[in-house]
């Protein structure tokens, strides 16, 4: 799995979706968001947007430590 830790699995229950019912949502097979929870799936950029329009948040919220570097200033 990538650094950034995905967020599917907990916003899917958070929601009380099953698999099957998340990817009806988002128009992708089951077996891709059983992937993407467990990280065998490659194909996160095609359906990140998907899902997050499927759970009702941003790309960015599925997933945890995408955090842009905040810059202060006067430090380098």
């Amino acid at each position: 799995m990538s650094p950034i830790e995905l967020r599917i699995r907990p916003l899917r229950l958070a929601r009380g979706f099953t698999q099957a019912e998340l990817a009806e949502r988002a128009g992708v097979r089951e077996a891709t968001i059983s992937e993407l929870e467990t990280g065998k799936s490659r194909r996160l950029l095609e359906v990140l947007d998907r899902i997050a329009q499927a759970l009702g948040v941003e790309p960015g919220e599925l997933m945890m430590g995408a955090t842009r570097k905040v810059r202060r200033p006067g430090r380098n």
